[in-house]
């Protein structure tokens, strides 16, 4: 008998699942996975290159401190070399040679507040800008005053105001020690930086020697004798003018003047007494602050002379701007020798 059921209509066979969905399914799979391979290699390299950019810029910052560190151990080996034997330096010699050692130091202050620190050197860059604050206005303060040491008038006062000075130098040379060496080692270590630690910093020599004012006056004692100091006769300096980029200032009211460009003071400074005066300090203090300084090398008798100091970093909008002419040997009247100026950077 024939199977009528194989004739009856009825269910039809299920397909069989097709081959090509399941390598699709494989390929999506595949395509994912080394999506996800790829993303992570991404990471891992954007996080090596900004590791790598963290350890460059950390390098680079100890290696512009070390260097500003090194020259100034130099300037301080140089003053108290000076210092503790002039040998056959004249006084204007002596005080031409402080000034230039105070503008060095104004030099490695303004390098120290333009330096860029990296996020975890932070706390250490604003130890270190204390630092040389400290360093930078005590040598400002030593310069004012030498001239009046080396003198007759006023010249215990003077070497007082030194050796109060020293203090801050000392100071300094503490917060550095540590504060400010220790943090940057410390960072440095923590991301894995060697070879790149600062040196130490020692500004003051000598243990305490120099805070004592019979030291610093014993010191002074062999330049203001030497050949070349004061001559006789009547000295004295007077401030006749100060203007900005050519604008004239005035000590009762206020000027404004354009803050285009770095502004220059000029300082008009007249020799009022007898003798040629050398190695004239200027400076210009900016509200209170920073302390900019300047050297005229020589002003004869009865004849006036200018010394052009920058105003670096160019300060903004109203500013109090103090100006100081440096007593010489033998000057009795200092009254005219400063004068106060509000300006307003435009």
């Amino acid at each position: 008998m024939e199977d009528s059921s194989a004739n009856r209509p009825g269910r039809r066979a299920r397909p069989r699942r097709r081959p090509e969905r399941q390598q699709i399914l494989l390929r999506r799979g595949l395509a994912l996975g080394g999506g996800l391979l790829i993303l992570i290699l991404v990471v891992l390299g954007v996080k090596g290159c900004l590791d790598a950019r963290k350890d460059r810029a950390l390098s680079d910052y100890a290696r512009d401190v070390s260097q500003i560190v090194e020259e100034t151990d130099r300037t301080s080996k140089t003053f108290f070399d000076k210092l503790s034997d002039p040998g056959t330096l004249s006084v204007t010699e002596f005080v031409i040679q402080v000034s230039a050692d105070r503008s060095a130091m104004d030099g490695y202050a303004s390098r120290i507040d333009g330096l860029s620190a990296p996020g975890d050197m932070s706390h250490a860059q604003n130890a270190l800008e204390l630092v040389y604050e400290l360093r930078a206005s005590a040598m400002d303060e030593i310069a004012d005053k030498m001239s009046t040491a080396l003198g007759d008038v006023g010249s215990e006062k003077a070497a007082t105001s030194i050796a109060m000075q020293m203090q801050k130098l000392m100071a300094s040379d503490v917060l550095y020690a540590s504060v400010v060496r220790p943090e940057i080692d410390g960072v440095l270590a923590s991301n894995g930086i060697e070879g790149e630690d600062v040196p130490k910093s020692v500004f003051l020599p000598d243990g305490t020697k120099w805070l004592e004012e019979t030291s610093v006056s014993s010191a002074l004692e062999s330049v203001s004798g030497s050949s070349g100091g004061e001559t006789p006769g009547v000295h004295g300096l007077g401030l006749i003018g100060t203007s900005v980029n050519g604008t004239e200032l005035t000590a009762e009211s206020t000027t404004s003047v354009s803050s285009e460009g770095t502004p220059e003071v000029e300082v008009q400074v007249q020799n009022q007494g007898d003798s040629t005066e050398n190695g004239v300090s200027v400076s210009v203090t900016v509200s209170g602050g920073s302390t900019l300084s300047g050297t005229i090398s020589s002003i004869a008798a009865g004849e006036t002379e200018t010394a052009l100091i920058p105003l670096t970093p160019a300060p903004s909008g109203e500013v109090t701007l103090e100006v100081d002419v440096a007593t010489v040997p033998g000057e009795q009247v200092s009254e005219n020798n400063k004068a106060s100026y509000t300006v307003v950077f435009e």
